[in-house]
């Protein structure tokens, strides 16, 4: 698990605002641990539309999709219903042919940590699910345009 002081400095943030619906709670009205991994999903479209070129249609358009291979996620506090959080989604750049984020969900009214994630993500083709060890090109061209890198 990562600790929010040991996180690494990133390159690219976005920030998403969520309201916790009642259906994402368990019985004691907290924010079920499983609901989670759909705030981070939440986050990384909501990244992928603030950083054009690296959204899912993107990817599709590019025959690639790019299924999470790990993921860590380290619970703080609970959210329960009703609350608003913000999930802070981190681009941490990576050499090799994959994608590394890094999250800081927070609850908006106080800017409290509520819980810290990891995800990492490999890069296959869409229609045989080969795995992608170099770069896709609008991957490299996403990184130029976005972090002045060329690999």
């Amino acid at each position: 698990m990562i600790k929010r002081d040991k996180m690494k400095e990133p390159a690219l943030i976005d920030r998403h605002e969520f309201v916790v619906r009642f259906s994402e709670c368990d019985a004691m009205n907290v924010v079920w641990h499983g609901s989670y991994v759909l705030y981070l999903e939440d986050g990384r479209e909501s990244f992928g539309k603030h950083y054009e070129g690296i959204g899912y249609d993107d990817y599709f358009k590019a025959r690639i999709v790019a299924p999470i291979v790990n993921m860590n996620i380290n619970y703080k506090q609970s959210l329960r219903s009703g609350e608003k959080g913000i999930v802070e989604t981190r681009y941490i750049e990576s050499q090799g042919a994959k994608i590394v984020l890094q999250y800081i969900i927070y609850r908006a009214s106080d800017m409290e940590v509520m819980a810290t994630a990891e995800t990492t993500q490999v890069f296959t083709t869409l229609d045989t699910g080969e795995m992608q060890y170099v770069c896709p090109d609008f991957y490299v061209a996403w990184k130029k345009r976005w972090l002045g890198t060329k690999k």
